[in-house]
């Protein structure tokens, strides 16, 4: 029996879950220079829940003869509170980019989610515990510039 290999899914649907710092490293991996239109992010306040349906690039697939993106939602469980910065919510045009996700635990056990995007913008969640998740929802696309995302 031999341990499983980031090669293996390639090309199954990503389904990832983040109870740590460390793993929302690979959440964050993953979702690297994801975009979204700002009308398909969503929190519930009453379920306490932050959502994003965001069009990712495939990273794992990278290096492929074809760029490919997923469809994929990330969220967030718990979220007691969401601030944003560096953009309007209401811009009916507004297309994020995500650069990063970091957590910052406090000694209580809570602590807030920090999802850094391009162009100085950020989303801060408070977070009761930190329960992430990552789902791609559709099938892969070719990505229309057919190359990977690049920075300076």
């Amino acid at each position: 029996m031999s341990d499983a290999r980031f090669e293996d899914g390639m090309d199954k649907p990503l389904r990832l879950i983040a109870f740590d710092a460390e793993d929302l490293q690979v959440l964050s991996t993953m979702t690297q220079d994801a975009v979204w239109p700002g009308e398909q992010m969503t929190w519930r306040a009453q379920e306490r829940r932050f959502a994003i349906l965001l069009n990712r690039f495939r990273w794992e697939a990278h290096g492929a003869a074809q760029a490919e993106r997923v469809q994929s939602v990330l969220s967030f469980e718990d979220v007691k509170a969401i601030q944003t910065q560096g953009f309007s919510r209401t811009d009916p045009d507004l297309v994020l980019s995500l650069l990063n996700i970091t957590f910052a635990p406090a000694t209580d056990g809570t602590g807030t989610c920090l999802l850094t995007l391009a162009g100085d913008g950020a989303i801060r969640l408070e977070v009761e515990a930190l329960e992430a998740g990552l789902r791609d929802v559709t099938r892969t696309y070719a990505s229309p510039s057919n190359r990977a995302p690049h920075h300076d």
